[in-house]
């Protein structure tokens, strides 16, 4: 069972959305596992400080190494072979074959971060591997890794309807999806084109694949570059 642990100040935000639709339903039926662990309990002093001034000065706070690492060793067991991820605007940006390889794995810790960042040395002392979801900032990790989880567990067997559903979406081919159309057949001047009504599966399919590389090469010319 893939099995999901986070490290947080806000245990509460977890499972989120996730407790809802497929993944909630994934979620109810033991499909995979969601464990939260507040960082602030093994906060220092009275106050359970978590962060302190940057060394060598600068604006806003740190996480404290201790208290991180504190938090992992209380939350995990000594042979827990889970990619430990830390959500970081500077980490390796999250690809649909990340999410794959960890969906099929034992599951994820991943550590949210918070203020300006986390002390360099927990990092390299717990195997911390950084992770981005994009290139801009959030408050906080929290929706990073409810994003990286429902990457992962959409596509854990059994958790979407057809297994069809997944080989067939953006980036599983290399390739940004074609497009979709559905009943009714004409609305508001614009119709579903021919081919899609024809009965040849064979044609439709060459169709959608050309559909997939013209918005590919329009949109992301980044990928697939074989395909252009």
């Amino acid at each position: 069972m893939f099995a999901a642990t986070i490290l947080t100040l806000f245990p509460e935000m977890f499972p989120g959305p996730l407790g809802l639709s497929l993944a909630g339903d994934a979620l109810s039926r033991g499909l995979w596992s969601c464990q939260t662990s507040d960082i602030r309990t093994q906060g220092v002093g009275r106050h359970r400080a978590v962060d302190d001034t940057p060394a060598g000065g600068g604006p806003g706070m740190v996480m404290r190494a201790d208290v991180l690492a504190a938090c992992l060793d209380a939350a995990l067991d000594p042979g827990d072979a889970r990619p430990r991820l830390l959500m970081s605007p500077r980490g390796k940006p999250l690809t649909r074959d990340m999410a794959r390889e960890w969906a099929d794995g034992p599951g994820l810790v991943i550590l949210c971060a918070r203020f300006e960042g986390v002390d360099e040395r927990v990092i390299a002392a717990r195997n911390l591997t950084e992770v981005s979801i994009g290139d801009y900032i959030l408050s906080g990790g929290e929706i990073a890794a409810l994003a990286v989880l429902d990457a992962c567990v959409r596509l854990i067997p059994g958790v979407m309807g057809k297994a069809q559903s997944a080989a067939q979406e953006s980036f599983e081919s290399g390739l940004l999806e074609y497009p979709h159309y559905t009943r009714p057949r004409e609305w508001e001047g614009r119709t579903i084109p021919e081919i899609l009504l024809s009965g040849d599966h064979a044609r439709i399919a060459q169709w959608r694949h050309e559909q997939a590389v013209r918005i590919t090469q329009e949109r992301r010319p980044d990928l697939a570059p074989d395909k252009r």
